[in-house]
């Protein structure tokens, strides 16, 4: 008798602060921060909720050079994306993420989008590559921060693909983790997953507080 085909599950590791989150039907793997404390794993507990974002330089996919700190008095999304990741194209191909962009700009949000694949690894690509793939998905973010080395991904802590953070008008973190509550790279899940990115985004331009403040991200790991 042949066994029934496994489902996704969650596997917890306390001591490490992680959770890892298996999906044998796509064969892929994805490491989420636990959203305990409200402190990015890999920031030497520098990163939280309530406090300043880190401040970076970053070159976009046009050569320019910019600042976090430029956007001071805007509020920001910062995104991390890897094209070739099933859970990023999940919310790329089914247009969540490019509706979520187009609210922000409609709201005075400033959106950059980071990649920060290193080069030969899955996801990496150069300016106009990166410029090409947002015209062939109808993305419109602010900007396309080119970040190979893995600099500013390892000043936040960015773990997963995508990884989402909101920092407000006078640069503070206001929230971090993932774009809804249901990790999976199924395109189905996203009308049923409560939009916890969209939620936080619109209530930092409004001056609200946000609900969930610190989520588990879910998606592929960044390849640093």
């Amino acid at each position: 008798m042949s066994r029934p085909p496994r489902s996704p599950h969650v596997v917890r590791v306390p001591a490490l602060g992680l959770a890892v989150l298996c999906t044998s039907m796509i064969g892929a793997c994805a490491i989420a921060i636990a959203a305990g404390a409200g402190i990015a794993a890999g920031t030497g507990g520098a990163l939280q909720i309530g406090r300043p974002a880190p401040d970076f330089i970053a070159t976009d996919s046009k050569g320019s050079s910019l600042t976090l700190s430029q956007y001071r008095g805007k509020s920001v999304v910062l995104e991390w994306t890897n094209a070739d990741c099933p859970y990023t194209r999940k919310h790329y191909s089914s247009g969540n993420m490019q509706s979520i962009q187009a609210l922000a700009q409609k709201n005075g949000v400033v959106w950059l989008t980071v990649i920060s694949s290193a080069p030969g690894k899955q996801g990496y690509v150069n300016g106009p590559a990166a410029d090409a793939l947002t015209q062939s998905r109808g993305a419109v973010p602010t900007a396309v921060l080119l970040d190979s080395s893995g600099t500013i991904a390892r000043q936040y802590g960015a773990k997963t693909t995508p990884h989402m953070f909101v920092i407000d008008k006078n640069g503070t973190l206001q929230y971090m983790g993932g774009i809804d509550s249901i990790a999976t790279a199924d395109v189905g899940d996203i009308p049923n997953a409560e939009p916890y990115l969209k939620e936080a985004m619109l209530a930092v331009a409004q001056g609200n507080p946000v609900a969930h403040a610190v989520t588990r991200p879910y998606g592929c790991s960044v390849k640093y």
